[in-house]
Parts: C-alpha cells; sequence; structure tokens
C-alpha cells in the first residue's frame, strides 16, 4: 500500500526549525563580534541572536519529545540518538583537552614565556593562588555526590520506582545548583584577575567553561524533572534522561582533572589565598 511505512526509522518531515536554529546561532556569533570591537549594533544583534537561538532550541527540543511520546523513536532510532550523544560528549572532551592543553603549555614551559611569566609557574604576577583544599574540594565532593544521585535516579526509573526518580533529580537538581554558587562565589573572591596574565586566562576559560556546562547540565536535568512528573519516560524509554545523565557524569569526570590538573598541581607551593 502507498504511503505504508515498512522500515524502522524516523523520516522528518520539512522543518523551519534547523534554519532558524542556523540563523539564531550565526547572528548571536556574529552580534559578539560587534560587541567586542564596540562596533555598531553590538548591544542589540547578540541578544536578538540570542533570542532567536533559545526560541529555535525549544521548539526542536519540544518537536523531539512529542516524537517519543507519539512512538516515533523506535529501537532503531533509539540506538542512533545514542550513537549522536556519544559523539557530541567526545567533542565536549576535544574542546576541553584544548583548554588543558594551553594551561599545560604555560606551566610546563615557563622559560619560553619568560617575558610574560617570569620564567616561572605560576608568574610572578600572581601573588597567591586559591587554595585547592578550600572551596574547591567542597565542590569536588558536591559534584562527585550529584553523581551518586542521578545514578540513583536512573536505577529507580529502570525499576519503574517513580518516586525513587524524583527524589534523586531533585538532589542532583539541588547540588548542582549549589556547585555553580560556591563557584560564582570562588570567581568573586579570587586573588587574581582574568586578564592579567596566562594562568588567570587558563584559568578562568578552563574552569568557567566547566560551570558553564554544570548549569546546561543542570538545565537539562530540570527538563527531565518536569518530563517525569508528566510521566514521559518510561523503564524501556528514557533515553532523553539518558543523555542527560551521561552529560552530567562527563561534567563530573572533567572537574576532577580539573581540580587535580589545575587546583592541585597548577599552583603547588605558590602562597595561598
Amino acid at each position: 500500500m502507498a504511503g505504508t511505512k515498512n522500515h524502522d526509522y524516523h523520516i522528518l518531515p520539512p522543518d523551519l526549525v534547523p534554519l532558524t536554529t542556523t540563523i539564531g546561532a550565526l547572528t548571536f556569533t556574529s552580534g559578539m563580534v560587534l560587541f567586542m570591537h564596540k562596533l555598531p549594533g553590538g548591544h542589540v544583534v547578540p541578544w536578538a541572536g540570542l533570542a532567536i537561538l533559545l526560541a529555535s532550541m525549544f521548539q526542536w527540543f519540544t518537536k523531539i519529545v512529542r516524537e517519543a511520546q507519539a512512538g516515533d523513536h523506535t529501537p532503531v532510532v533509539q540506538l542512533h540518538q545514542r550513537y549522536g550523544m556519544i559523539l557530541f560528549i567526545a567533542s565536549e572532551v576535544m574542546f576541553f583537552v584544548g583548554w588543558f592543553w594551553a594551561f599545560f603549555d604555560f606551566s610546563l614551559f615557563p622559560s619560553a614565556l619568560s617575558e610574560v611569566v617570569g620564567g616561572q609557574w605560576p608568574p610572578k604576577a600572581i601573588e597567591a593562588v586559591m587554595d585547592p583544599f578550600d572551596l574547591p574540594l567542597l565542590n569536588t565532593l558536591i559534584l562527585l555526590c550529584s553523581g551518586c544521585t542521578v545514578t540513583w535516579a536512573h536505577h529507580a526509573l529502570i525499576h519503574n520506582d517513580r518516586d525513587g526518580l524524583k527524589k534523586g533529580l531533585w538532589a542532583t537538581i539541588l547540588l548542582g545548583l549549589v556547585f555553580t554558587s560556591i563557584q560564582a562565589y570562588e570567581y568573586a573572591h579570587a586573588p587574581f584577575a582574568f586578564g592579567q596574565n596566562t594562568y588567570g586566562s587558563a584559568f578562568y576559560m578552563a574552569t568557567g567553561f566547566h560551570g558553564f556546562h554544570v548549569i546546561v547540565g543542570t538545565i537539562m536535568l530540570i527538563v527531565c524533572l518536569k518530563r517525569a512528573y508528566n510521566g514521559d519516560f518510561t523503564p524501556k524509554q528514557h533515553f532523553g534522561f539518558e543523555a542527560a545523565a551521561w552529560y552530567w557524569h562527563f561534567v563530573d569526570v572533567v572537574w576532577l582533572f580539573l581540580f587535580v590538573a589545575i587546583y592541585i598541581w597548577g599552583g603547588w607551593g605558590h602562597p595561598i589565598h
């Protein structure tokens, strides 16, 4: 019969959302260039692009949820979604590799930047570094606990324990918000500035982008919590939650490397704040 679906794949109908998302991303990034160079439109274009981007993403993700509810996410489609999430996380790993590479390049070869860092690491201009066993250690414990709570929520969902799923998600979200609050406090009281030298730039770019990923992960988990209350997830079909949990574990692992490499090793032997 013509038009009968005889395969397990989900063929998407034509949609403007990918185009509007692209327009939003291009407008936002171009606007940020205008803003950073203090050119006309720099205070308007980025916000317009961000609004278009966020609205498009909301529409896109809403459509994906509706597809799942309609039964379009067959086992084959879910498998490909998992492949996509794995590749996305792999790209994020390489993103952070770049910041680690920069930090180690600066720290292992300070003599190559003698005019900038004075031939030592941390640079002479850095009078003190953050105490790794103060707030950074507390944040490490918070993220490790959040990894446990999101795993609790996942196992509860697999065993159809709706109450455990919600409690685990609530706990993870709250821990994520506490982590972000502590990092904001840490930045506000840091003994060195962002653009002061290579140490400050590498430190803030690496830890700051991690903090941004924590915020994104928290938003993903909040969406999962809302969907959990709506009853969207089942023990056999819950890729949306699974993807968020993978992302959260990735954020945890990156922080462990940041804590050891940048907070402990990167400032070893230097006066602490």
